[in-house]
């Protein structure tokens, strides 16, 4: 879990990222996002609208063993991200990582 933390905090800092649940389904309808992370402990309701429309849409989702919390922790904010999408990749590697 140390790696994919490390990418998504570098992603984060010096790419360009969706955080939220409106934001992620927006990058998703605009064609932006390119890989969406969501926490595993999430919303039930929210988790299968997420994964529904980023299957439709062809996007691959990445499953973040952890609460909103921890991932809020590794993307550097004070409060807590059930999913974000990643929009570009900056200086991370996580586009040509397989997790």
């Amino acid at each position: 879990m140390a790696e994919i933390s490390n990418d998504i905090r570098l992603a984060v800092d010096s790419g360009e990222t969706a955080i939220g649940l409106k934001s992620v389904i927006n990058s998703i309808k605009d064609g932006s996002a390119k890989l969406i992370i969501m926490a595993s402990k999430n919303k039930k309701e929210n988790a299968s609208d997420i994964t529904h429309i980023a299957g439709l849409a062809g996007i691959k989702m990445i499953n973040f063993e952890g609460n909103p919390a921890e991932l809020g922790a590794v993307c550097g904010k004070p409060f807590s991200v059930s999913t974000l999408s990643i929009i570009e990749p900056g200086n991370s590697n996580i586009l040509k990582s397989d997790y």
